[in-house]
């Protein structure tokens, strides 16, 4: 990776955001016109209407089936896909997508009335139902896989399993899932049993398949033609490393300030990889650095896995966590935990690039042991017009920064006055904290589109007005696909 040029806006509006914002919604309209494409096609064949429930029960899977296939692809880190958006947003829309379709298809097979019967006069099935032995077998499989897999990604923190063995059995199920559901629409649907909607579910494969072979065969073979080596590992708080790798001959690419990457260890073909935010500016490389804090299996085992001479492969750059198009008369940046990773990448890169607008840093820790990169900071303070508070959950006596959490009542005195709103704010650590932040900078008003967070956990507490936004967004577009299958249903 090489440095990517920055060029920091100086305006009070964030044309990048706004470009976001668009995006997320273009592909929002996208996503329901393509959920509705089915139902569109079943409608034009002509066919005498059955009961409204059954035309609603088939509706409702055929919607269910093609939004399935919408979900997969979001999920394949194909970059024409998740980057106008960001791969977080992207993500979100995978998660989000499938919860309408996991309602749908649960009573999907309960609300049929017509009897199964073999009737040689109704060639167009209107009074009875054609299901095979066959499409029985795949539409059972099918639900059932379907009722355990979302539940188990919603709910994976709580399930005692490794995130590598959720990963694997998630992709596999969620490929079953769709080879079953495929057949089953062939072989036992009335509508999708013809062209040209049986065209469309051999279409609608084809994302699905492309995002698999984009994770476990394009991605890991890209990764082992750029390895890169571990030139230290250094423990530099707690439970908290720096990672500082050196491309093996390669010039390293190019990334961003604020984004990035999935690691792998021991080989580029192993099935596991974890993400992690880049702490090094662009132009470092080709050495790249990260800020890794002790987390779980993986992170817990890194000096036995990452020792120096060790082989390591990225899948790399990722995430809108960035300056590019984003404007503000100042940065407030907000940093919990190992949140500080993209945060320094976001400094280190203003400090190179000889930024004037004034910086504010926010962090924060649990105990003072926990604060890092202190000297660097006050160093940076030396070029940039930068102030940092540190804020400590549980300070020692005397301690002379801020104490508590960072909510409402830290953040409030902080903020820039007269005019926070003019000013641009990057948010990074765990969810709740986020969450908290958003609501803080709204009650200041704050634009959303003013403050910059990338996120990989939901369903963690309260939702912030971003999460709060977005489910409004996807609500709004799961109403309009019921709508249009109970025309469907309702037609005479």
């Amino acid at each position: 990776m090489s440095a990517a040029k920055t060029t920091p806006g100086r305006g009070p509006h964030d044309a990048g955001a706004a470009r976001q914002t668009t995006a997320a919604a273009a592909l929002l309209v996208a996503y329901a016109a393509i959920a509705a494409l089915p139902v569109v096609l079943a409608w034009a064949r002509g066919l005498p209407p059955r009961p409204w429930l059954d035309e609603l029960s088939s509706a409702l899977a055929m919607t269910s089936l093609m939004v399935l296939a919408v979900a997969f692809a979001l999920s394949g880190r194909i970059r024409t896909v998740s980057s106008p958006v960001g791969i977080d947003a992207a993500m979100r829309m995978h998660q989000l997508l499938a919860r309408p379709a996991l309602l749908y298809l649960l009573v999907h097979p309960m609300m049929y009335t017509l009897p199964l019967a073999d009737r040689p006069w109704d060639d167009t099935h209107a009074a009875t139902l054609a299901l095979t032995p066959a499409a029985t077998l795949t539409g059972l499989a099918a639900w059932v896989l379907l009722m355990l897999l979302v539940p188990a990604a919603i709910f994976r923190d709580r399930i005692p399993y490794r995130y590598e063995t959720w990963r694997l059995s998630h992709a596999l199920g969620a490929a079953a899932l769709m080879a079953l559901g495929i057949h089953h629409a062939l072989d036992a649907g009335r509508y999708s049993g013809a062209a040209p909607l049986s065209w469309l579910w051999g279409l609608a494969a084809a994302p699905c398949a492309l995002a698999l072979a984009n994770v476990w065969l394009f991605r890991p073979i890209a990764m082992s033609r750029r390895p890169w080596r571990v030139s230290r590992l250094e423990r530099i708080a707690p439970r908290t490393w720096t990672l500082t790798l050196r491309a093996d001959g390669h010039d390293g690419g190019r990334f961003r300030a604020g984004q990035f990457a999935w690691i792998k260890t021991g080989s580029a073909w192993r099935l596991s990889d974890h993400p992690f935010s880049i702490a090094s500016a662009p132009a470092r490389l080709p050495e790249i650095e990260f800020l890794i804090k002790e987390a779980g299996a993986f992170t817990a085992a890194l000096p036995d896995t990452v020792a120096p001479g060790a082989r390591v492969f990225l899948d790399a750059p990722y995430g809108n966590f960035t300056l590019e198009g984003r404007d503000g008369e100042g940065l407030m940046l907000i940093a919990g935990g190992a949140g500080l990773a993209p945060v320094m990448s976001l400094l280190r890169e203003l400090a190179a690039c000889g930024e004037r607008r004034p910086v504010v840093l926010v962090v924060g820790n649990r105990i003072a042991e926990q604060i890092v990169f202190a000297d660097e900071l006050r160093e940076m303070a030396g070029r940039l017009d930068l102030i940092v508070h540190q804020v400590l959950g549980e300070p020692p006596p005397g301690w002379p920064g801020l104490a508590g959490q960072l909510d409402p009542d830290t953040l409030r005195p902080l903020l820039p006055a007269p005019a926070p709103e003019r000013w641009l704010y990057f948010v990074c650590g765990p969810t709740p904290m986020i969450d908290a932040v958003e609501d803080a900078l709204d009650r200041a008003g704050v634009p959303l589109e003013q403050i910059v967070a990338e996120r990989f956990r939901y369903d963690s507490g309260r939702p912030g007005r971003r999460e709060r936004r977005m489910m409004a967004l996807f609500g709004t577009a799961a109403a309009a696909n019921l709508l249009v299958a109970l025309a469907f249903a309702l037609r005479s």
